[in-house]
C-alpha cells in the first residue's frame, strides 16, 4: 500500500477528530492529548508497517522543525488569550513560577541526574532544561479560555502566563549544557554564556517581540482608521505575525520563543476590547490543534516502536518523581507568600504539564552536538511526558471543576 496516501488519510481523519474533541473531552472529562496518544499507540501497534517511522531519534531535523512550529503557534495563541493586562504587579505569580519554580526544577533535575542516574553534568543540565518548562502546547486544557471572556482565574492565568514565558527562558540553560560538552579539561566560558546566551539573546528576544507586537497592533488597529482600504479582517495574520516575529528574532540571534510570546502579549494589550482579538486567537487555535493532532499520533507511535525500549526502573522512578514531587514542591516554594489559598497553590504546582516543547529542546541540543547519552535522555523525557499526559489528562478537568464550584478559582 502507498504509505504517502495512507498518511494523508490518517492526517485528515486526525484533524477531523480534533474538531470533535472539545465536545468529547467535556463529556469524558479527559484531555484530548491522552486520547490522541492512545490512538497513536493503537495505530502503530497494528498498522505501523504501512506508516512513516515516528521516532524523533531517527528524524532529528524533522522533529526539530515540526515541534518548533507547534510551539511558536501555541505561544502566539497563549499570549493572545490572556485578558489580564500586563504589569509586573499583576503578573507577579507567573514571574515567580518562571524565576523560582523553573530554576528550582532545573537545579533539582540536574542534581538528581548526576547522583541518581549517573549522568555527566552536561547531560544532567540538559535534562533539567528540557523538563523544567511548562508546555504551552499540551497545557491548553489548564489555561484560560479565548480572549474577551472576562474570567478572572487564580489558577488558569498563572499557568497560562508561565507556559508562555518559560519556554524561552529555558533556552539559555540548553545552550549552557551544549557548552558543557567541550573536550575534557575545558571548562565552559560562563562569562561569555552570561553575556551572550543569557543577557543578549533574552534581551534581543524581548525587545524584538515588543517592537514587532507594537507594529502589528498599529497595522491591525490604528492604520485602518487612517484609511478604510487598509482594514485587515483575516485571522491568519496571527500566523504570519508569528512566523515573521520568530524569523526576524532568530536572524539577530535572539530567542524567538520569548519574542513570539512578548509580541502576542503586546498585541493583546492594545485595544483590549476589540473583537478582532477573538478572530486572531480562533485561527491560531485551529492551526495549533491541527499540528498537535499529527504530533500526538506520532508521539504515541514512537512509544511502541522503540522510544521506551531502554526504560529501566531508575528512569521510571525519576520520571514519576519529577511529575509527582519535584515540580509540585518547586511550585509550592515559588508560590510561598503570594496570598493564594493552599488548594490553588497545589493545583498550580501540580498542573505543570510537560510535552512538545521538551521534544524540541532535546532534538535541538542533539542536533547541535553529541552528548553520548542520547538514548537515555530520550527515554527519560518521553516517559516523563507520557506520565504527565496520563496523570494530568485524567485529573485536570475534574480537579479544576471542583475548585471552581468551591469558589477557589475566582480572582480576588
Amino acid at each position: 500500500m502507498d504509505t504517502y496516501i495512507i498518511s494523508l488519510s490518517i492526517i485528515g481523519l486526525s484533524i477531523l477528530g480534533m474538531a470533535c474533541m472539545p465536545a468529547i473531552t467535556r463529556k469524558l472529562k479527559v484531555s484530548y492529548g491522552l486520547l490522541y496518544v492512545l490512538a497513536g499507540i493503537v495505530l502503530y501497534a497494528f498498522f505501523g508497517k504501512w506508516l512513516p517511522w515516528p521516532s524523533p531519534v531517527w528524524h532529528e531535523d524533522y522533529a526539530i522543525h515540526i515541534t518548533e512550529l507547534a510551539v511558536i503557534i501555541a505561544l502566539m495563541g497563549t499570549g493572545l488569550k490572556i485578558d489580564q493586562a500586563f504589569s509586573f504587579r499583576r503578573w507577579r505569580i507567573p514571574f515567580r513560577l518562571v524565576f523560582i519554580t523553573m530554576l528550582l526544577c532545573i537545579a533539582a533535575v540536574s542534581g538528581l541526574g548526576i547522583v541518581f542516574l549517573g549522568l555527566d553534568p552536561a547531560s544532567a543540565l540538559l535534562l533539567g532544561a528540557v523538563l523544567a518548562p511548562t508546555d504551552p502546547v499540551l497545557a491548553s486544557e489548564v489555561q484560560v479560555g479565548p480572549p474577551l471572556e472576562k474570567e478572572k482565574d487564580n489558577i488558569r492565568f498563572p499557568l497560562t502566563a508561565e507556559a508562555g514565558m518559560n519556554d524561552g527562558m529555558a533556552f539559555p540553560f540548553v545552550w549552557l549544557a551544549i557548552m558543557g560538552t567541550q573536550p575534557s579539561g575545558q571548562a565552559p566560558d560562563f562569562a561569555a554564556w552570561a553575556a551572550y546566551d543569557l543577557l543578549y539573546r533574552l534581551g534581543a528576544g524581548i525587545l524584538c517581540g515588543y517592537v514587532m507586537g507594537r507594529l502589528l497592533a498599529w497595522l491591525l488597529f490604528h492604520l485602518p482608521f487612517k484609511g478604510e482600504k487598509m482594514v485587515i479582517q483575516d485571522g491568519f495574520v496571527a500566523i504570519s505575525g508569528t512566523l515573521l516575529v520568530y524569523g526576524l528574532t532568530e536572524l539577530i540571534h535572539g530567542y524567538g520563543f520569548i519574542a513570539v510570546f512578548v509580541a502576542a502579549v503586546t498585541l493583546r494589550n492594545n485595544e483590549m476590547e476589540h473583537q478582532f482579538h477573538l478572530k486572531l486567537h480562533e485561527f491560531t487555535d485551529q492551526m495549533e490543534r491541527m499540528v498537535l493532532a499529527v504530533l500526538l499520533l506520532l508521539f504515541g507511535g514512537s512509544l511502541v516502536t522503540g522510544l521506551l525500549n531502554n526504560l529501566d526502573w531508575e528512569m521510571a522512578i525519576f520520571g514519576l518523581a519529577f511529575v509527582l514531587l519535584i515540580r509540585p514542591l518547586a511550585g509550592l516554594t515559588g508560590l510561598a507568600g503570594t496570598g493564594l489559598h493552599l488548594k490553588e497553590k497545589l493545583a498550580i504546582s501540580f498542573f505543570g504539564i510537560r510535552g512538545i516543547g521538551s521534544l524540541f529542546y532535546l532534538s535541538f541540543a542533539f542536533n547541535e552536538t553529541g552528548f553520548g547519552t542520547e538514548e537515555v535522555l530520550w527515554t527519560i523525557t518521553a516517559f516523563t511526558i507520557l506520565i504527565s499526559i496520563v496523570l494530568h489528562g485524567l485529573t485536570a478537568a475534574v480537579s479544576l471543576e471542583k475548585l471552581q464550584r468551591a469558589g477557589y478559582r475566582r480572582r480576588r
